[in-house]
C-alpha cells in the first residue's frame, strides 16, 4: 500500500542524506521524495511516498524519529490530507494534432509553457489520479519528454 510520510527536518548539510540512507540501508524504496523550506528558519519538509505494509511503514517511522535532525514524522495516508504533484510534458504536436492536444490541456487545466513548430510543452498540477489521466491521454501524440517533481502534501486543517 502507498504511503505518504510528512517528515519535518532540520535544515543541515547531510539531513537529506541521512533519511535516504536509512530507506536504502534497510531495503525500502522511496517513490518520491519532495523538499522545501518552511516558513520557519532552519526546518524543511520532507514528502516522502513509498510503499509498504503497515508493519513496514511503522518501522520507517519509527527510524525516521531517531535521526536527530528530524522533528516530526507524520504518516498522512490514513489522515484527510490535500495532496498535489507538478509534471512538465513535452508532446509531439503536429499542425493536425495541435487543436486537440490544446483541448486536452484545457480540459485537465493545464498551462501550456513553451511552444515550437513540432512540440508543446505542458504543466500540469493535480493529484495522482489526474497526472495518471492526462499521460494516459497525450500518450496517443508521443510524449517526446517528462519531468515530475514527486508528491507535496498537507494535512487538511479541522482534524
Amino acid at each position: 500500500m502507498r504511503h505518504v510520510l510528512s517528515v519535518l527536518v532540520e535544515n543541515e548539510p547531510g539531513v537529506l542524506s541521512r533519511v535516504a540512507g536509512l530507506f536504502s540501508g534497510r531495503g525500502f524504496n522511496i517513490d518520491t521524495l519532495n523538499v522545501g523550506p518552511t516558513l520557519e528558519k532552519g526546518i524543511s519538509l520532507m514528502t516522502i511516498t513509498t510503499f509498504g505494509d503497515e508493519q513496514i511503514i511503522e518501522q520507517i517511522v519509527k527510524q525516521l524519529r531517531k535521526v536527530v535532525s528530524v522533528i516530526k514524522v507524520v504518516d498522512l495516508t490514513d489522515l484527510k490530507s490535500v495532496e498535489r504533484e507538478m509534471v512538465l510534458i513535452k508532446v509531439n504536436a503536429e499542425d493536425s494534432k495541435r487543436a486537440e492536444i490544446l483541448r486536452v490541456a484545457d480540459i485537465f487545466r493545464c498551462k501550456v509553457v513553451d511552444v515550437s513548430v513540432d512540440e508543446i510543452t505542458l504543466e500540469v498540477t493535480g493529484d495522482q489520479g489526474k497526472i495518471k489521466a492526462i499521460v494516459n491521454l497525450l500518450q496517443r501524440f508521443g510524449i517526446k519528454e517528462f519531468a515530475r517533481t514527486g508528491t507535496v502534501a498537507l494535512r487538511r486543517s479541522m482534524q
